[in-house]
């Protein structure tokens, strides 16, 4: 998600129109977060189920960016119709089977791409076949556990106690990067993430737990303090994670759907794997009622 630059530096190609110190086109970025904000608050408060599809949306939409720019730069070719419908029914069976239904719709998926890839020979079938169970694995498994959160009668307190720690830790690492980073934290990654970008996204994060936690769930402070730093571990864990894929793929985003972030899985990068973490603490620290 961007968070926790240094200062003045720099990425692969030419800076963008109107971008901040931190290379974003800020007015963009902040136009496109407030909008996917508006649409996430607007599906939990109304009807959750609606959330529910929000998120298969957002699964469908990164599913395809990421097999795309597997074919396009590695020419990985990713089981894309078994995955989509897999990662749909994997996302639609948290609801009513939480984990039960994650993991029965995870296999089966798995199963049929192994046998979808049967038809193109063996040049590139475990490539290809790891890729598909990948994609499913990082996007639409990991998506689920957001889903699972909203399941509680709590839920939607629970999905704002994870969205507010994830967009805490972004937001106080892209301030604290930009005002004072100085000590890059994995240049041959990410070279504009910074150790002071991530001090303040810890700060923020802590706190954000604390209050999240304690007043909307009942929680101990503690707890929150626990549960606000596990989201910003995770959130930069799974920014450097994606970065190092582009990398690797030799590509600077994954698509070119939302301005000022790139695709919308350059905007999932942070969400997915603090959803898995996200669930497993507050499952523990505060568990549903009944």
């Amino acid at each position: 998600m961007g968070a926790q630059q240094v200062s003045g530096g720099g990425d692969r190609g030419a800076p963008e129109k109107n971008a901040s110190r931190a290379g974003r086109n800020l007015p963009a970025a902040i136009a496109v977060g407030v909008g996917l904000g508006a649409v996430i608050l607007v599906a939990l408060f109304t009807v959750r189920e609606l959330f529910v599809g929000v998120v298969a949306i957002a699964v469908a939409v990164s599913t395809y960016e990421l097999a795309g720019a597997l074919r396009r730069s590695a020419d990985i070719r990713v089981a894309l119709l078994p995955v989509l419908l897999g990662g749909q029914a994997v996302v639609w069976l948290a609801w009513p089977y939480e984990r039960a239904g994650v993991l029965s719709a995870f296999v089966v998926t798995m199963l049929v791409c192994l046998i979808w890839r049967l038809k193109d020979g063996a040049d590139g079938y475990l490539r290809d076949v790891t890729a598909s169970v990948f994609t499913v694995a990082y996007v639409a498994v990991f998506a689920a556990f957001a889903v699972m959160l909203v399941v509680p009668d709590d839920g939607v307190f629970r999905v704002l106690a994870f969205l507010i720690g994830v967009v805490l830790s972004d937001t106080g690492g892209y301030v604290a990067g930009v005002l004072f980073g100085k000590h890059p934290m994995a240049p041959t990654i990410s070279p504009k993430k910074s150790w002071e970008g991530f001090a303040g996204s810890m700060v923020a994060g802590m706190v954000g737990g604390a209050l999240t936690v304690g007043l909307m769930l009942d929680g101990q402070w503690w707890q929150g303090v626990l549960f606000g730093a596990a989201l910003v571990v995770t959130a930069t864990a799974g920014d450097l994670v994606e970065s190092l894929i582009k990398r690797d793929l030799g590509v600077k985003d994954m698509g070119t759907l939302l301005p000022g972030h790139g695709g919308l899985m350059d905007r999932m990068d942070s969400l997915l794997p603090s959803a898995v973490v996200g669930w497993l603490l507050l499952h523990t620290f505060v568990p549903a009622a009944g």
